[in-house]
């Protein structure tokens, strides 16, 4: 099965993860050459420790140099892309992040508990009966939620989810309709870009758009353009996986009954069940990365300039880490899931998303004793979103 399979196709991905393809894969091609339509293919690394060693190595694995995913872009995206965070290698990374650092840690986070848990509940508050979850109610939240911090204005939230959301689909025909997925980008760059601008003219708030601004980045001020770079990636990110890690975490919970009840009878399982959830859902198959001289990987050669892709879907059900790695356990521990990313580029906002996580399902039990699935759910097509792109369902108080 291993030699012939295409693990690119976005079409295969759309009744679910390839699991079993991928664990074939590990016992007997874990570093696999997968060709591209139109372009160099690229390695998929796809055993935990594998996964580890690319991504402690950012210096030899770049993501930099050729970007995060696996089509090439053209130099103008990849010039646009340069000062997102994800996207930047040490040490000019490590300028960038450490200032935002310390007001992403779990204490600073553990103080928007309060704000997070009454927009979930309003949220919440005006649900009832039949809604299609992921974006009446999961795609709601998080563009909420980053929006206040941010301190963008509350109109213009919609938008904000807007673009995230197209930006992300582009493997979709359903969901990118007639969206160009660059002037998306573009469009939420331009609007940080004059947010930022007309902030600077205004007194200083306790918001992260203020932090931002009076900060210094490599020994200097954020400009504009930089700051809507940095605002595209992490609103970007914020929604997209945020929104997948609910609606995927509530499908999982509705498939797997008993575990559910638990959860019901016993909320204190719930940040446990939020780390199952992102290993068994991770929002995103992988990131690619650039190598940037001749190295190898268990013993196969890898040329600089080959494309190397993280691949977390596969990492993440490692039967060399992961006890039964297939089955979804709500009490699984020890849990080192790659779904956040790990050493330098381990997700900046990754208090903020068990923060959400846990809140949200807290919130979402106890007002909804009874929580059905009505339809089928249906999954994007995309090999780098795993999650679902409509999931119909019935709450009733």
């Amino acid at each position: 099965m291993s030699a012939v399979m295409d693990i690119y196709d976005p079409e295969l991905y759309v009744d679910g993860p390839i699991h079993e393809i991928f664990a074939d894969l590990r016992r007997t091609q874990p570093v696999y050459w997968q060709d591209m339509p139109g372009e160099p293919g690229y390695w998929a690394i796809l055993t935990h420790a594998d996964v580890a060693h690319v991504a402690r190595n950012p210096l030899l694995f770049s993501a930099e140099t050729g970007g995060v995913v696996l089509e090439n872009q053209s130099p103008e995206r990849l010039e646009m892309q340069r000062n997102m965070l994800l996207m930047m290698d040490p040490p000019r990374h490590t300028e960038y992040r450490k200032p935002l650092a310390e007001h992403f840690k779990a204490r600073v986070m553990g103080e928007l508990e309060d704000r997070v848990r009454e927009l979930t509940a309003l949220l919440l508050d005006g649900v009832d009966g039949e809604v299609e979850f992921v974006h009446d109610v999961a795609g709601v939240l998080p563009s909420q939620v980053v929006g206040g911090l941010f301190g963008i204005p509350a109109q213009d939230w919609p938008n904000i989810r807007q673009w995230a959301e197209q930006t992300t689909s582009q493997q979709d025909p359903d969901l990118v309709g007639d969206f160009d997925a660059t002037a998306e980008i573009t469009k939420m760059a331009i609007y940080a870009i004059q947010f930022a601008m007309r902030r600077r003219t205004e007194e200083p708030r306790a918001d992260l758009t203020s932090l931002i601004l009076a900060g210094e980045f490599g020994g200097k001020a954020m400009s504009d353009i930089e700051f809507g770079s940095f605002f595209t990636q992490l609103v970007t990110a914020g929604n997209d996986t945020t929104k997948t890690m609910l609606s995927s975490g509530l499908h999982l919970l509705l498939d797997h009954p008993e575990q559910l009840r638990a959860l019901r009878s016993d909320p204190a399982l719930i940040p446990g069940a939020v780390e199952e959830i992102l290993r068994f859902a991770n929002p995103l198959h992988y990131f690619r990365r650039t190598a940037t001289a001749d190295t190898e990987i268990r013993g196969v050669p890898i040329k600089a300039g080959d494309k190397v892709a993280m691949w977390y879907t596969s990492a993440n059900r490692d039967e060399a880490v992961f006890t039964e790695p297939q089955r979804f356990d709500i009490r699984r521990n020890p849990n080192p899931h790659l779904s956040f990313g790990l050493a330098q580029h381990y997700c900046l906002g990754v208090h903020l998303a068990r923060l959400e996580g846990r809140v949200f399902f807290e919130e979402l039990l106890r007002r909804f004793p009874r929580i059905e699935q009505i339809g089928e759910a249906r999954r994007i097509r995309s090999n780098l979103n795993n999650g679902l792109k409509s999931l119909p369902i019935l709450l009733s108080r």
